[in-house]
């Protein structure tokens, strides 16, 4: 984060005149922010430009990781900074990227199995099933669960069950084991599409469909709309996992 111009952050204030206010610390430094802005928000209304650190801002891509603190509250809590809500006396910092070390490995030279857990990321194996993990994800994943499934080998249990981890980092930050967990589920979601995964005929039917220009129209169409429509036709989509 860096500090913008005093005028814009003026500009800001002048959007909340009659807000309810609360004090929140960010980075140590008291700030006062309206009651019912997300911490993002309330990061961006305080005057900081949010450099690394923001994404979608819709609690999907998992670039906006946030501890806090409470007033009479021991605990370190996690949140996403687009989704969670500020509060009287929080004190908050982001952490946009959690240091780790990516594997890098070939598909093609693994098995969707216990051996790729061991071979790939090895300290999955120091999990002491403390629930930590679990506790600190923001999507409220069973994300030791899906740990305890890697370790028996189960693979594509692993990958249903972090279907929708977004990939903070959040757990593998607070893990006392030093487990990367997210990046043992994206390991596995790999892995079980390349192995697990029954052939889609459905799947090669649409893409000869593709090819073949059926949907040239409607791609044309999509592009030529504006942001508000688009927006609207992808939240009244259907989703199907």
């Amino acid at each position: 984060m860096r500090q913008e111009s005093h005028l814009q952050e003026e500009s800001g204030k002048r959007e909340h005149v009659g807000a309810h206010m609360v004090n929140v610390y960010i980075n140590g430094k008291r700030h006062v922010v309206p009651e019912h802005a997300t911490i993002m928000r309330a990061i961006e209304y305080a005057g900081h430009q949010i450099i690394r650190g923001a994404g979608c801002r819709e609690g999907f891509c998992g670039a906006c990781g946030t501890i806090y603190r409470l007033p009479g509250d021991y605990k370190l809590h996690t949140g996403l900074a687009c989704t969670t809500l500020v509060k009287e006396g929080m004190s908050l910092t982001q952490i946009p990227s959690v240091p780790m070390e990516k594997a890098v490995y070939d598909l093609e030279k693994l098995t969707p199995d216990v051996t790729a857990i061991l071979q790939v990321y090895p300290v999955t194996f120091r999990c002491v099933a403390c629930g930590t993990c679990t506790k600190a994800c923001p999507q409220g994943l069973p994300v030791m669960d899906y740990i305890q499934a890697a370790l028996r080998g189960d693979v594509a249990a692993v990958a249903d069950i972090a279907f929708d981890c977004v990939g903070c980092g959040l757990c593998a930050l607070r893990c006392p084991a030093e487990i990367i967990q997210h990046e043992v589920g994206i390991l596995s979601k790999r892995l079980t599409g390349r192995y697990l995964r029954k052939k889609s005929n459905e799947l090669n039917d649409r893409i000869e469909e593709i090819q073949s220009g059926k949907y040239d129209v409607e791609y044309r169409s999509l592009e030529a709309m504006d942001k508000s429509a688009l927006a609207k036709l992808y939240y009244a989509r259907d989703i199907e996992r």
